[in-house]
């Protein structure tokens, strides 16, 4: 399946001179929904993964997805003041300031297999502080998984040493 003919772009989101690429519109066919998961999940079954990690808010459904698929758990990264229990925060830049994760400080058992999901790897500042903190929590980072890159973006730049797997490059 063509994945890249389901997936919307949208001019000037969320400002001017951007285009977004909404996954929405591939997830709402159930082929397309699965056979994402399937491109997301393969290359990391088998691989003793105990937890995915899935960034806010579209981490959240592709990372839920792919941990069932692979039998692991999930947990959510959230942004700052959304999880109701004692957090472990990293802060990062973005273009036009700065910006916070959160996870809970007991999510991660020391030594746990880890893999992070979300659905878009572009400049890599919130895939950089998800790695951060599932380091921080004792995690053994197995890698970092997104449906599309932006590689005009330079992402990977600020996951150095970091194991990347992607299916869709723009």
């Amino acid at each position: 399946m063509d994945l890249k003919q389901h997936i919307r772009t949208v001019p000037d989101f969320p400002k001017k001179g951007i285009n977004f690429f909404d996954i929405t519109t591939l997830l709402r066919k159930p082929d397309g929904f699965a056979a994402s998961i399937d491109s997301l999940a393969a290359p990391h079954a088998g691989r003793g993964i105990d937890l995915v990690v899935g960034i806010e808010s579209r981490g959240f459904i592709l990372g839920a997805a792919v941990a069932q698929r692979i039998g692991a758990g999930f947990v959510p990264i959230r942004k700052p003041g959304k999880l109701p229990w004692k957090v472990a925060k990293e802060t990062y830049d973005l273009e036009y300031g700065k910006d916070a994760l959160e996870l809970h400080i007991d999510a991660i058992e020391k030594g746990q297999n880890v893999l992070i999901v979300d659905d878009v790897l572009a400049t890599g500042g919130t895939a950089a502080a998800a790695a951060k903190l599932v380091k921080s929590l004792g995690g053994n980072l197995h890698g970092l998984s997104f449906l599309i890159e932006l590689t005009f973006l330079n992402g990977r730049d600020k996951l150095p040493g970091e194991k990347l797997f992607t299916v869709l490059s723009y």
